[in-house]
């Protein structure tokens, strides 16, 4: 005779004698009601008179959208009654063992997100498409930091170096890039560089059977020291290897030009758009190529996938070296793509909130995007806040993008499981 945890039912249906146990995590019910206290607290109690606008359109859009104004203290109440629905909806289906479905939570964090610029910016005016532009633009490492991550990590290897893999990439794309003259040679240069910094993790925990983390964290530090080292050193005394060359924003005809979306889109440089390409490609190869099959094989049983011919070790080595190359395109972005030259460690811990994206997005390529996008527009919503003049404080708004890590990591995950394999030496038997 079996006896069930409370916490735990056998769903109906199921074949008599054979009863499955559910599970129910109220961390999502949880961190959406604390999120709906938040707005009580902000938008109703210590509400703000005035109007928002959002300016929907540039002067370059072919069609210009009317201006959205949104009153704060309306909009404030409207928005914390629909909040505290879906919190209730999401404690309702949490009690019937179900799961809180993600487009559920994005709608939710949309909604806060719409309140409380209406409430910091009320009788501002704020440009949406800049705010947009500035996410993207924050969001293109994270975003691949944690492709690069997901890949690493789906066949078996733990990647904490993405913070070393992003800040090599940025230092040796920078130099190349300025000896050479040519950015598409700093690019690859910076590609070949995060590919290293991979290829050290995976000797030392594939072949030497070192703690996956330990080797990952003692990367970060020793590419943080070096890079610190030889810009003080190295480049501050020689500015022509710091030149600040970067890649120039190509608009793409026609789709530019659309309203909201084409300043997003279609008026970024080159990295961005391999950045599309990127999220594509490591979606379709994994899920729908044998490349992807024998890395997942690999990833969830590592036995198995030994015993039908596929060399586990070897599969795992080249994975985890693409894995950096892909991180070290992201770290090109700091200065090929954005700032131009190089500074000391100006990837400010980009690699672990990458690595958060991954484990927020459930080693999915386009999960762990959209996660990556969220921690990009949390970091630009300081920039924005501060030039309306917000009442929230600025050191709060700097340790915003990390509450959000952290907030999204451990509260509205839930329950979610990694491949089985991942962290794992594989000792051929």
């Amino acid at each position: 005779m079996s006896t069930l945890a409370p916490d735990t039912a056998i769903p109906a249906g199921d074949t008599p004698g054979l009863a499955v146990a559910r599970t129910r995590s109220w961390k999502a019910p949880i961190a959406l009601g604390i999120f709906v206290v938040v707005a009580l607290l902000l938008f109703v109690v210590g509400h703000r008179d005035g109007d928002s606008t959002f300016r929907l359109s540039t002067s370059t859009d072919f069609v210009k959208l009317p201006n959205a104004v949104l009153p704060s203290f309306g909009a404030g109440i409207v928005v914390t009654i629909v909040l505290a629905l879906i919190a209730l909806i999401a404690v309702f289906r949490v009690s019937r063992y179900q799961r809180v479905p993600l487009w559920l939570i994005a709608v939710f964090g949309v909604l806060f997100f719409v309140a409380f610029l209406a409430w910091a910016g009320a009788g501002q005016s704020i440009l949406v498409p800049g705010l947009l532009v500035g996410s993207l633009g924050l969001s293109t490492p994270l975003i691949f930091g944690a492709l690069g991550g997901v890949v690493s990590e789906r066949v078996g290897v733990v990647n904490v170096a993405i913070e070393g893999q992003l800040l090599g990439g940025a230092f040796v794309s920078a130099v190349v890039a300025s000896i050479t003259g040519s950015l598409w040679v700093g690019l690859i240069s910076a590609m070949i560089a995060g590919a290293l910094v991979s290829m050290v993790l995976a000797v030392f925990s594939i072949r030497y059977l070192v703690d996956q983390v330990i080797v990952g964290v003692v990367l970060n530090v020793f590419v943080t020291g070096l890079t610190s080292f030889l810009y003080s050193e190295v480049l501050t005394n020689t500015p022509d290897l710091n030149q600040g060359l970067r890649f120039p924003k190509l608009d793409i005809p026609g789709l530019s030009t659309i309203p909201l979306i084409g300043p997003l889109l279609f008026q970024q440089n080159v990295i961005v758009y391999l950045m599309y390409i990127a999220v594509a490609g490591v979606f379709f190869g994994l899920f729908k190529t044998r490349w992807g099959l024998r890395l997942r094989a690999v990833g969830e049983h590592p036995q198995a996938a030994d015993t039908v011919g596929i060399r586990v070790n070897a599969t795992r080595f080249w994975n985890v070296t693409l894995a950096g190359a892909i991180a070290g395109l992201g770290g090109a972005f700091f200065t090929l793509g954005d700032l131009g030259e190089f500074q000391k460690s100006m990837t400010a811990g980009a690699g672990y909130i990458a690595l958060a994206a991954v484990i927020f997005g459930r080693w999915d390529p386009i999960r762990a995007t959209l996660a990556a996008l969220l921690f990009g527009f949390a970091s630009n919503l300081q920039n924005v806040l501060s030039s309306v003049g917000s009442p929230v404080p600025s050191e709060f708004m700097l340790m915003l993008p990390y509450v959000v890590t952290i907030l999204a990591v451990a509260g509205l995950v839930g329950q979610s499981r990694g491949p089985a394999a991942s962290g794992k030496a594989y000792i051929k038997s």
